[in-house]
């Protein structure tokens, strides 16, 4: 016997044919004397029943039948009964009668129902991830992310981008997280690294000709888990072009993201073209780098209005080049209880505050702590400026930029979804423009790069050697999606003196590039044309088309949260053998309590 069709597959139009399925038992139920089972496969479940009065030899043996044996049943179709059609099936209006059993496989009794009715604790759906993947859920999101992997490909095929492979065993380098490291048999003492990202190798693809780049390539970081980050890997749509600019990039590569959503999902794209807001311009009205558009609550800085007040916090933050800020959560005074109040406290202070001082208007009263340090009048003034009305609440931040940043866009967010302002059926997609090339690293009392060091810096040399280096802008962007970042992008720095130009601000002497880059300077020497790229994260993508929250949701085996794979073991110890021959001993220093 071969299976004729799948379990999800028979229906009226096919009574009277004779059909064999195969698949798991789902559910077995006996009624009057007759066996009922379920039989479930990857495309739907069959109503399959063992009368004695038709063969008594397979009604026997289906009673001994349990939940997850492997079954091949063969049959005739024929309509339910009245009364016992299942319109919630596709194949609820017909069943197989069985003629002949064949078990292929019994089962052990699972440690939880397939059916996904019950509640699981992550742990035990992961030690047990090949049962977990049985349910209609983890299924329908793993072929969901097939197929979005499957449009992403043919799209960039479309497009006469090239699929490369890269290599998988590459050197370390300083791209942002902790590499995962492989030990050489050959050469002892040195090491491989996963890559976290081809970065390196799209740039030589460029030099190489190849005008258009992509592949859906794995990426190894070692990095805590998050909800929309896994520990380890991960993978991502990388991609790479030559001879465009940042603007013919955008214009390229946004008809993907909306043609991507349109056909995996009903929200609504919010704004076609995607906006395009500077960091700055992020930091400042939305506390983050990464905005969720779907909702308002802009921030505002009021630094003007209070930098000669009588109210000490205020003006000591803006004398430390500080500042002071302040986001209107409209009808928030009539929603929130004191309880909400000193959870939002507790959340700001989580992000670094110091507290949280805000101002209530509610039943025509204006109540807040600052009241007798700032006066009814200046109260007043604040309150115009953020356009606050009868039930809403102004919230205030105080202190250094970022802190601010980080409290009040931590708390914008906590607000909206307090306040049930995300509409859940839109798409926010946006590019973020214009990050600046570096930063001031407090702690070592150096600048830095801000994010990638390979980026061209907005007016090339002249600005390396003229500007102050904190007002140098970098070709680099963002690509957000419902404040989720998906990818980071750049026009690279494809020119040799500009890029030595630039590790030498942050403090890179030429010969330390030359030592840590040499074979991309090497490379550029020989004609780098110019060129941009990203690399969107797949998992991410597919989070937001399908509305799921969890990156373990729709990836086929993760890691748990302490990236560890349960059901395989990973990761664990290995023989001394294993070592000896990789000329590694081992000396674990066990970590601090």
């Amino acid at each position: 016997m071969t299976r004729t069709h799948t379990c999800g597959e028979l229906t009226k139009k096919d009574l009277q044919k004779e059909a064999t399925l195969c698949g798991w038992v789902q559910t077995r139920r006996d009624h009057g004397g007759v066996v009922f089972i379920d039989l479930r496969d990857r495309y739907g479940i069959t109503q399959i029943v063992f009368d004695p009065s038709h063969n008594k030899e397979v009604h026997t043996a289906a009673e001994h039948l349990g939940r997850e044996w492997v079954l091949q049943v063969q049959g005739h179709v024929r309509m339910r009964p009245e009364g016992m059609k299942n319109s919630k099936l596709q194949t609820g209006e017909i069943e197989l009668l069985a003629d002949i059993l064949v078990v292929l496989n019994p089962a052990d009794t699972p440690p939880f129902e397939i059916d996904g009715r019950e509640e699981v604790s992550e742990d035990l759906r992961l030690k047990y991830r090949f049962l977990d993947l049985r349910r209609k859920r983890l299924q329908e999101n793993i072929i969901f992310r097939a197929n979005v992997i499957k449009f992403l490909r043919d799209w960039m095929h479309a497009r006469d981008f090239v699929e490369i492979e890269t290599p998988l065993l590459t050197v370390s380098s300083p791209e942002g997280a902790r590499d995962f490291l492989v030990p050489s048999r050959i050469h002892p003492g040195k090491f491989y690294a996963l890559p976290q990202a081809p970065q390196q190798y799209k740039q030589l693809l460029m030099v190489a000709g190849f005008d258009k780049y992509f592949q859906v390539a794995p990426c190894m970081r070692d990095e805590d888990a998050r909800a929309d980050r896994s520990p380890g890997e991960f993978y991502q749509l990388d991609t790479e072009t030559s001879f465009l600019t940042q603007d013919q990039f955008f214009e390229l590569m946004e008809p993907l993201f909306i043609e991507v959503s349109k056909k995996f999902t009903t929200k609504k794209i919010m704004k076609v073209p995607f906006p395009r807001i500077p960091y700055r311009e992020s930091m400042l009205k939305y506390g983050v780098d990464k905005p969720d558009l779907r909702f308002g609550l802009e921030i505002q800085e009021i630094n003007e209005l209070v930098k000669d007040g009588k109210f000490d916090v205020f003006k000591n933050a803006i004398k430390e080049k500080g500042c002071v800020r302040i986001i209107t959560a409209p009808g928030a005074a009539n929603k929130f209880a004191r309880k909400d109040l000193d959870e939002l406290t507790e959340h700001a202070k989580s992000n670094g505050a110091g507290g949280l001082a805000y101002i209530t208007l509610k039943d025509n009263e204006i109540k807040s702590p600052l009241t007798k340090f700032l006066g009814d009048e200046f109260i007043n003034t604040i309150i115009k400026k953020a356009n606050a009305k009868e039930g809403d609440i102004v919230f205030f931040g105080a202190g250094k930029e970022l802190t601010v940043c980080k409290v009040l866009g931590q708390l914008r967010i906590e607000l909206g979804k307090r306040l049930n302002l995300i509409d859940e059926n839109l798409l926010a997609w946006l590019w973020i423009v214009d990050f600046p090339m570096y930063e001031f690293n407090e702690q070592e009392n150096k600048i830095d790069f801000m994010h990638n060091p390979f980026s061209m810096p907005q007016g090339g040399m002249e600005a390396l050697q003229k500007k102050d280096p904190l007002d140098i802008l970098a070709y680099q962007y963002d690509i957000v999606c419902n404040g989720l970042e998906l990818s980071s992008g750049a026009v690279r720095n494809n020119v040799p003196e500009i890029m030595y130009k630039a590790f030498n601000i942050a403090g890179y002497p030429r010969e330390a590039v030359d030592k840590k880059f040499g074979h991309m300077i090497a490379a550029f020497k020989f004609g780098a044309p110019p060129h941009c790229g990203f690399a969107p994260g797949i998992e991410r993508m597919v989070m937001i088309l399908r509305g799921e929250n969890n990156i373990r949701e729709i990836t086929a085996f993760p890691k748990n949260k302490s990236a560890e794979d349960v059901m395989m073991g990973a990761p664990s110890e290995v023989d001394e053998k294993q070592l000896k021959e990789l000329h590694i001993k081992l000396d674990i220093v066990q970590p601090k309590k």
